[in-house]
């Protein structure tokens, strides 16, 4: 069967903004996404690990687990950002993939409240009293976002791989209609993608600890500060040789000839490249200090992952686009500007934006209060 009769139909409205401005936007919200995601996805189970290997393991996990409530949320809502501009200027082929992976996508929203109540629980457990009940719902989190994350990587690597739909709908069809139940797990992309990302989410929970320790743990001892540089280095050391064996496997274990010379020439070459040793980078940075976290320390570590995930954001697309080429060209729909829809988003996108900035500024502020006395 041809895949593309498979991919849904043009919509007559056409696309309510220019392509390069929702591309931008989606490139945008993924990589603010991609912060708190990677706190969730592997930051929990790290925090659950570690919470009982002595003093300070056991005050990063409390200080991080404490802060998951918030962080969850704000991962939640800058989520809604990409995930919106994919259904706008992916529609023709993310409902498809969607169709056939329905239950298990549809098993994200209640598999994320579960875990978003777990991790309330097990701060709650945190704050006053640690019951077996309040420790199991912590773990219960952890796999759940993990479990997630994988569900999310079998949609997003489906969504390119037309070949494969007919196969799927075949196999997980009852009278012609699809049952919603299959998994891309025969994609030879999916695994290294899934642990790729995992290995991002390593050295995002490093790079936050130090962003923590030398921005919001004013009232931590000095000996945590300086534990915080040699565990988050390790961490991150971990994450970047977990992140590199998962791209390589990628790059050179699934990616065609054709998509492989498209990325090794000319400013792709530029952007493989940047993608590839970034990481290195911020962990030369982490390592080069040798005392306590400071302030300038964790503004740089904390800018450098930023531009270590951007950079991924931006590569997934090229990747993406190449990729569906061959079966749709996304930039060749109809174009139909809806003013109104698109001013309100960028207002409330930078209102939102403007919180959240207002909130962080707060709790910086809080940070360097003095203690309250115990009474």
């Amino acid at each position: 069967m041809d895949p593309t009769r498979l991919i849904g139909p043009s919509s007559p409205l056409g696309f309510p903004a220019p392509y390069w401005f929702m591309a931008a936007l989606k490139v945008l919200g993924f990589t603010l996404h991609l912060i708190p995601m990677g706190l969730w996805f592997a930051g929990i189970l790290v925090a659950m690990i570690v919470c009982r290997r002595g003093e300070q393991p056991r005050r990063f996990a409390h200080r991080l687990m404490t802060q998951m409530p918030v962080i969850v949320a704000l991962g939640v809502n800058f989520g809604i950002v990409p995930l919106l501009f994919i259904q706008v200027a992916y529609y023709r082929v993310f409902y498809p993939a969607t169709i056939l992976l329905a239950w298990p996508w549809f098993a994200v929203i209640v598999l994320l409240l579960v875990a978003y109540y777990g991790v309330y629980l097990y701060a709650l457990g945190l704050r006053e009293a640690m019951t077996p009940a309040r420790s199991v719902a912590g773990w219960v989190a952890a796999v759940l976002f993990v479990v997630i994350g994988f569900i999310f990587s079998n949609v997003f690597s489906l969504m390119t791989n037309l070949p494969a739909w007919a196969g799927l709908w075949m196999r997980g069809s009852v009278a012609g209609a699809t049952t919603g139940l299959s998994l891309n797990a025969g994609d030879a992309t999916l695994w290294p993608r899934w642990l790729l990302t995992l290995g991002l989410a390593l050295m995002t929970t490093a790079a936050y600890a130090v962003v923590d320790a030398g921005f919001f743990a004013r009232r931590e001892p000095e000996a945590y500060r300086r534990w915080v540089r040699r565990f988050a280095g390790g961490l991150y050391a971990l994450g970047a040789v977990w992140y590199a064996g998962a791209s390589a496997w990628y790059v050179f274990g699934t990616w065609s000839t054709e998509l492989r010379a498209l990325m090794s020439s000319g400013g792709m070459a530029v952007l493989t490249v940047l993608t590839a040793v970034a990481p290195l980078l911020t962990l030369v940075v982490m390592l080069a200090q040798r005392n306590e976290v400071t302030g300038a320390l964790a503004a740089v570590v904390g800018l450098l992952q930023v531009v270590v995930l951007a950079l991924n954001a931006i590569s997934r697309q090229v990747v993406q686009n190449a990729e569906l080429r061959r079966f749709l060209d996304v930039t060749a729909e109809r174009l139909q500007i809806q003013w109104s829809p698109l001013v309100l988003f960028l207002l409330l996108f930078v209102a939102g934006l403007g919180v959240v900035a207002w909130m962080i500024a707060r709790a910086l502020e809080a940070s360097r209060q003095p203690a309250p006395a115990r009474r």
